[in-house]
């Protein structure tokens, strides 16, 4: 879930993969460079791991931080890779794009899923008998 419900003005997104093991203090770094001004500019900053399936958002505020985790079993995000910038700014609809899969640079939706078995698990209940 993206914080659709706050005021983020810009979003930038880090090009470069990071250390998912990073927390605030190790991402704020990164983010203070792209800025060059105080952080709690209301921008949303975007990191990526080097697989593409996890991602780390980062939202500084006027008295702390809030960081979003949120890893993808299957997929990868489509980060963009060919472009020279070692930052790049989106709008909150491109990014909350990106996170349901699409390709933002060439708006190509995700690839539909195809499941052969639903569930293998048993979903029912059991029921006592209460004169037991």
């Amino acid at each position: 879930m993206l914080p659709a419900e706050r005021d983020i003005e810009q979003v930038y997104l880090h090009r470069a993969p990071v250390d998912m093991r990073r927390q605030i203090d190790g991402l704020a770094s990164p983010a203070q460079d792209v800025t060059q001004q105080d952080l709690t500019c209301g921008a949303l900053f975007a990191f990526i791991n080097a697989r593409s399936n996890k991602w780390k958002l980062l939202l500084p505020e006027r008295n702390g931080s809030i960081l979003w985790y949120d890893p993808l079993e299957r997929e990868k995000f489509h980060w963009p890779r060919q472009c020279t910038d070692t930052v790049i700014t989106l709008s909150v609809e491109q990014l909350k794009l990106l996170r349901e899969g699409y390709d933002v640079w060439r708006m190509k939706p995700p690839e539909a899923l195809h499941f052969s078995v639903l569930s293998q698990i048993f979903c029912g209940y059991v029921r006592y008998n209460d004169a037991a």
